[in-house]
């Protein structure tokens, strides 16, 4: 787990490296944002390298990863992963993965290869796998974070009850879905019409009434 950590860690890096590289190079011009594509084009071909322990599918995800923090954070470079385990910046394990990746079978689960022992408090035998990943605490342990498929049990609009639908529109306030229409009230002008008349000009009346000084 720890090698394929380490993997993980030169993907997310040469992704932050590369990002902050495409900015710097097009400074007169509009700032080129890498998305998730671009990098795993990028990237592509990693995974067969000698030494590597990872699969295209954990590659990939780590791409697309990157690339939704980048827009989340809206900086032009992330913090560096690091693999020293001995350094105080250290990364604890992270491992991420495709739905494709990993599958589940008497109580173990098999990733890219290795078979990996379980304890399964969940039940996961019945349901279907969905992306995910594996991560490790300050004490060396691993978990497995993954996303399954559920049925829905209670539907979403209760049996006793019928759904319409709204549209909001700029000429009518809002159309149903049975084609009922509803106008705007105009509170401005039946406010306008309960407004009490307005006094005179409090200049006029200062000039009368200067006027009728003896």
């Amino acid at each position: 787990m720890l090698a394929m950590a380490r993997d993980v860690n030169t993907v997310w890096n040469y992704c932050n490296e590369t990002q902050y590289r495409s900015l710097r190079r097009y400074t007169n011009k509009p700032k080129v944002w890498l998305s998730g594509f671009d990098l795993q084009k990028l990237t592509n071909g990693f995974s067969k390298c000698d030494g590597v322990s990872i699969g295209s599918a954990t590659q990939q995800a780590v791409c697309e990863e990157f690339a939704t923090r980048l827009r989340q954070f809206k900086k032009q470079r992330l913090n560096w992963r690091v693999s020293n385990r001995k350094s105080a910046k250290y990364s604890l394990g992270w491992i991420p993965f495709k739905a494709r990746a990993l599958t589940y079978k008497n109580g173990q689960v098999r990733f890219n290869g290795h078979i990996l022992g379980l304890w399964d408090s969940y039940g996961l035998s019945q349901f279907e796998f969905r992306a995910g990943s594996f991560s490790e605490d300050s004490r060396g342990r691993w978990y497995l974070n993954v996303a399954v498929k559920v049925e829905s049990e209670t539907p979403r609009v209760p049996e006793s009850t019928s759904a319409i639908g709204i549209d909001l529109g700029l000429k009518t306030l809002a159309t149903d879905s049975n084609g009922r229409k509803f106008e705007p009230t105009r509170w401005h002008r039946t406010a306008g019409q309960q407004e009490t008349p307005r006094q005179g000009d409090p200049r006029q009346n200062r000039e009368s009434a200067k006027g009728r000084d003896p």
